[in-house]
């Protein structure tokens, strides 16, 4: 008999038929979920080596090597898909605790001995062997947060649940704005916001953390002259287009170029040297002017479906955790788009945020491959019930 329940929170599971043998049937909603992600990586590749070509040319002598980095890391990220969506959750339910200790000593250890880019310390390793802790910190906050509420589901009140939550995730944002990350300390933020919702977190509690947050990114963003700076050229990008201004006028009239069909693949401007970080946070603004208003619709749709899908997900996962789970990533994945998408945009200021599965980089392309592959492993386990086998077969 099936049978459906409320959990204590926002987001209903249900039960799945038991029988002596069973025989998986997947839902429509896991090959939607697995086709957006191809979709997404393979736009990804192309628009890498679209958008790289010159700025390897002149590096390394060939219009390859970014390209080729970046097939290299979209192998590891198929390959940590296909591990996580076949290891069944209880097991990454058990490592969630260790995972996070292993986090948080690597962004410890960025703080010491970690090598900066762009004003910003953020990645160990050197050369092609980098590997940057606080795209694994989201994760296993991500895990950390599900297990907890999961684990003290049904004991004490939504103060008990959430206390573990909003320490683990205070120190992170503590760590990751040393380095300084802003950007990726708001999807941090975002991350744990949407499994507290999730959980049952009442809005008036979820307002006045939020608030809080805002304040203390403003005391943060406000504090130093160059973060300053940025907020202000946010606002008016033209009136600083020679300076703090530069990279969001570029992306602006790289956005605009491509008009309603774009200049074709490999025909932008912005690619040539015009637009800074072309192929890593600002790979948008290139989509916009090769493949024009419809591309990038295209891309905004693929983003909004895998949101929908990944809200189904977590609305039918046969358990809290890992419905819990479902709901902080399709936050993760839909934070992290919009904030790349509105800073290239001009609607947000510039934090340094990579598009999900599209920007270049190794990290945060395996990282980001091992959390959709959770959710397809929990679209796996709800995708409709498991039937029993007919006798004999």
């Amino acid at each position: 008999m099936t049978a459906t329940t409320l959990v204590p929170g926002r987001l209903r599971r249900s039960g799945r038929r038991q029988g002596s043998a069973t025989e998986h049937i997947y839902d429509p909603t896991y090959f939607l979920l697995v086709a957006l992600v191809g979709v997404l990586c393979i736009a990804g590749l192309v628009m890498v080596l679209s958008a790289s070509a010159v700025a390897s040319l002149r590096s390394f002598g060939t219009p390859w090597s970014f390209f080729e980095h970046q097939a290299v890391y979209l192998v590891l990220g198929v390959a940590a898909f296909a591990l996580a969506q076949q290891v069944r959750m209880a097991v990454w339910q058990r490592l969630a605790r260790p995972l996070l200790i292993v986090a948080a000593l690597g962004l410890m250890a960025v703080l010491v001995a970690g090598r900066s880019a762009g004003g910003a310390a953020r990645w160990l390793g050197s050369g092609s062997l980098q590997f940057q802790p606080s795209e694994l910190a989201k994760l296993a906050l991500l895990l950390f947060a599900a297990d907890v509420i999961a684990r003290r589901e049904g004991r004490g009140n939504w103060m008990y649940r959430s206390v573990p939550v909003l320490v683990a995730g205070g120190v992170y944002v503590l760590l990751i704005m040393k380095q300084p990350d802003m950007g990726t300390a708001v999807v941090v933020c975002c991350i744990a916001a949407a499994v507290l919702f999730a959980a049952g977190m009442p809005l008036r509690s979820m307002v006045g953390l939020g608030l809080l947050g805002g304040l203390g990114g403003i005391v943060f963003a406000t504090s130093a002259s160059y973060r300053a700076a940025r907020l202000t050229s946010f606002i008016n990008p033209f009136a600083h287009a020679n300076s703090t201004g530069y990279q969001s006028v570029q992306g602006l009239i790289a956005l605009g170029a491509g008009h309603w069909t774009g200049t074709g693949i490999g025909q932008s401007l912005a690619s040539w040297g015009y637009l800074p970080n072309q192929y890593t946070d600002f790979i948008f603004a290139v989509i916009g002017q090769e493949a024009g208003f419809a591309g990038s619709v295209v891309v905004l749709g693929l983003f909004s479906a895998l949101a929908v899908v990944g809200t189904r997900v977590a609305w039918h996962a046969p358990s809290t955790f890992e419905s819990l789970v479902a709901a902080g990533i399709t936050a993760w994945l839909s934070a992290q788009a919009v904030i790349n998408i509105g800073a290239v945009a001009g609607v947000l200021p510039v934090t340094g945020v990579p598009l999900p599965f599209v920007s270049y980089g190794g990290t945060s392309l395996v990282i980001v491959m091992f959390a959709t592959g959770l959710l397809a492993n929990i679209a796996r386990r709800s995708a409709g019930q498991a039937v029993p086998m007919p006798s004999g077969a």
